[in-house]
């Protein structure tokens, strides 16, 4: 949730944000007597994200930077 929240404030400020998708991790969460596996929950977030930062693995920001 902090990667979450740090990167839309990020690109709110006017940054142009990095995400490094394989540096972060989360864990299984549940809602509504509904599990929603760690896996899930990654992928979504990190959808969500790509409309506020550059996704990219560690290896590709390591070529780019």
């Amino acid at each position: 949730m902090c990667v979450d929240s740090t990167t839309r404030a990020a690109k709110e400020l006017g940054f142009d944000p990095v995400l490094i998708h394989d540096a972060t991790a989360t864990k299984n969460l549940a809602y509504d007597n509904k599990q929603v596996s760690a896996d899930a929950v990654q992928n979504s977030f990190i959808a969500a994200l790509a409309n506020f930062s550059d996704i990219l693995s560690t290896e590709d920001f390591i070529d780019k930077y």
